[in-house]
């Protein structure tokens, strides 16, 4: 009996001390694990230090022209929207300083050229920023001077200043690397050209894609020299700055030379007293070329008036009475060109007409045997001439239209899915 009741006071001992040591295992789990909750509520209450970030530089700010300096360091553990870094400037290392920028602790980071092409994922792990000291400063500051930095970072009542002084000087670079992809492009389309020009001097007869309106001028010609009429060319209502005139003057070198050789009559109508004077030399030179400068009229090339509706009044009556066989419309027109065009149709004659106007393109083409839209009128001295320099460079240009139209075809694709490398190889960061 004595010893059943023994028994039972040994069991109950060690059942104590298991539950103890329970006990003591579950409050060596729990209590850390409340503790660090509590470290975590108290650190989102602002209840805890602040971190100060580390890597603290300055330096001069790449690829401009020498007028900031650039600041780096790596983000702190502490960053948040609640608190903030506060950057100080001085001219001397000893101060006195003053407060140049305060930005939110989560913003300003940096990225690389891979995280720019999209082929890594942006970290956001250091800070930049990008600043003018003389800003800061009065103006008899020589930008090349040194400037000093220190960094700060505070949240609330907290404030933690870093104990590094840094200091940077801009300078000025000689070379943008962040526009190399422009450099390389440019060389690259310039090789091109070259190589094209090389290969029409070799080849005069290089392929170019066939234009109607300009296969039809020597028919339009020679229609007008059959039937004994005059050939008119009618310029657009710009001056000699602008790009389609420019155009429209070597088209009427190539018509020129070709009216002298069949011994037609060419007059040319202006509206601007300096356009009117290439025209004449122009013409004049065309003649030459053709051993004809006996032919030349300067009376066929006239300037019959200044102002919009005033020109088109005097053209339609040229076109009504002398009845053209062809007439040529080249140049930037407005709202003139439907006249022009419709009285020029109604006296039977071949029209071919050329304009970068986009809204006028609609009313040539409707009323005018050809029309030559857009690039058309910049081709057609390459085209009428075949001299090796122009036809290299229509090439080329043609080539070059060709691969932005590729690239943008799959640059679309790969943008779909996310891919958008392609589109950040062809802009300057």
């Amino acid at each position: 009996m004595r010893f059943a009741v023994s028994r039972d006071i040994n069991w109950s001992r060690e059942k104590m001390g298991l539950s103890c040591l329970t006990i003591v295992a579950l409050l060596g789990v729990i209590l850390p694990l409340g503790l660090l909750q509590a470290a975590e509520v108290a650190s989102t209450q602002g209840g805890t230090s602040l971190i100060p970030p580390q890597g603290f530089r300055a330096f001069d700010t790449p690829n401009d022209g020498g007028e900031s300096i650039s600041l780096v360091w790596r983000a702190s553990p502490s960053d948040s929207p609640e608190a903030e870094y506060i950057l100080y400037i001085a001219s001397s290392s000893e101060g006195p300083w003053q407060e140049a920028m305060r930005i939110r602790s989560d913003t300003f980071y940096k990225n690389g050229t891979l995280e720019r092409l999209g082929l890594r994922r942006w970290k956001k792990n250091v800070h930049l920023i990008q600043l003018d000291p003389r800003r800061y400063f009065s103006s008899d500051k020589n930008r090349k001077d040194r400037y000093y930095f220190k960094l700060a970072m505070a949240r609330g009542e907290e404030f933690v200043p870093l104990e590094d002084v840094v200091s940077g000087r801009a300078r000025g670079n000689w070379f943008n690397t962040a526009k190399l992809n422009n450099l390389i492009i440019m060389l690259a389309f310039s090789g091109v050209v070259l190589f094209f020009i090389i290969h029409a001097r070799r080849n005069p007869r290089l392929f170019l894609r066939r234009i109607s309106g300009l296969d039809a001028v020597d028919e339009a010609l020679g229609r007008a020299t059959e039937m004994g009429r005059p050939v008119l060319f009618v310029h657009g209502l710009t001056s000699m700055g602008s790009i389609s005139t420019m155009a429209a003057v070597n088209i009427l070198s190539r018509i020129a030379r070709r009216i002298a050789e069949y011994d037609a009559v060419l007059k040319v109508v202006n509206n601007d007293p300096i356009v009117l004077s290439v025209s004449q030399e122009v013409v004049k030179e065309a003649y030459l070329e053709a051993g004809r400068p006996d032919a030349y009229n300067q009376d066929y090339v006239v300037m019959v008036a200044s102002e919009q509706f005033p020109y088109v009044a005097a053209v339609g009556g040229i076109m009504t009475r002398e009845r053209p066989a062809a007439n040529f419309f080249m140049g930037y027109f407005y709202a003139e060109s439907l006249i022009l065009a419709e009285t020029g149709a109604a006296t039977g004659a071949i029209q071919i007409a050329g304009t970068d106007s986009y809204t006028q393109l609609p009313f040539f083409i409707t009323t005018c045997d050809y029309t030559l839209m857009g690039e058309e009128l910049y081709a057609a001295s390459a085209y009428l001439s075949r001299e090796p320099m122009l036809l290299g460079s229509l090439r080329a240009q043609d080539i070059g239209k060709a691969a932005i139209i590729v690239i943008l075809f799959f640059g679309t694709i790969l943008s779909s899915f996310g891919i958008v490398f392609i589109s950040q190889l062809f802009r300057a960061f």
